[in-house]
Formats: C-alpha cells, structure tokens, sequence
C-alpha cells in the first residue's frame, strides 16, 4: 500500500478527533495487519470504489465509544444508547470525506459507500493484493483505531496513469 494513499486518511482521523473531541491527539502505532482484522469495540466500516477501492474501518473500545458519544451528546449516555454507533458512523463519514476531497484534488475519483457496524469478532483477512494498517490514534478520551485497506483499481489506474502521460504528468 502506498503512503500517498494512506496519509489522508492519517491527517483527516487526526484534524477530526483533535477538533471534535476538542483535546490533542497523538499518532501511536502504526502496524501492517497480515492476519484477519480483530475488532476491538464498536466498528463502523466505510466502503471506497473507483479509482481506489478498499474500506476504512473506525473502531473504538466500547468505553472510549461511549465517552466519545456522550462527548458529542453533551451527556452522559447509557451504554445502549443508538448515538453511540451513529457517532462512530459519523467520525467515520468525517475522517473518509476529508481523506477522499484531499485525494480528489490529486485527480482520483471514489464512491463512498454508507457507513456499516461491523459486528463479526474477526473480519476478513487481508489479501495478496490489498494490505491493511492499522493505525491507532491516543486521544483524551481512549485510543480510537483506524483500520486502512486500500487497492488501485487496476483498470481505472491505468485510465488515470495514460491521461497524466498525455498531459505530460509522471
């Protein structure tokens, strides 16, 4: 996976939890993830397709998932208060428009596909051609974890490549 790829999903989960949980955060460990994806709490998965394709997966342990919501809420919540997931889905929305709108600017083209809850204790394992990271992000309210897998759309890849060699882009 290329690191021009990964950096706006870096940069957008960091801008959105550091202004909207209002605290600084700190990038902690970055690691590549060669077996199946592990949950870890609540898990909203968001779905690219175009000129990449993948998904992006927030997941938050389930009491960093209820301080975050109750944060956003403005109140306590109880544990099996619905703004919880819809709060992950929102972070996620957030985190994958501004890392798509910075990619766009870079001549690449997505459908983002609506958030979903991951509920499975192990996801799918990563494939030969799409490798995933996982990057965990330490905030004031827990550790939130971003999940990236990302692939170039072969075909459209090479759509893209031929234009930039027609206007003399490398």
């Amino acid at each position: 996976m290329k690191m021009e790829l990964i950096q706006p999903f870096i940069n957008a989960a960091d801008a959105v939890l550091s202004q909207g949980l209002s605290g600084t955060t700190k990038v902690g460990n970055l690691s590549m993830e060669e077996n199946a994806y592990r949950r870890k709490g609540v898990a909203g998965m968001v779905g690219l397709t175009g000129d990449i394709e993948g998904r992006i997966i927030l997941d938050l342990e389930p009491q960093t998932a209820l301080r975050v919501a109750s944060h956003y809420a403005g109140a306590e919540l109880p544990e099996s208060d619905g703004l919880i997931k819809e709060t992950i889905f929102e972070l996620a929305n957030q985190v994958v428009g501004n890392a798509v709108c910075a990619l766009n600017d870079q001549g690449f083209h997505f459908r983002v596909h609506p958030p979903v809850l991951v509920t499975s204790e192990v996801g799918d394992k990563t494939s030969e051609d799409v490798e995933a990271l996982m990057i965990c992000f330490e905030t004031g309210l827990g550790n939130v974890f971003m999940n990236v897998a990302l692939r170039y759309n072969k075909r459209r890849m090479s759509d893209h490549v031929a234009l930039g060699a027609k206007a003399g882009i490398r």
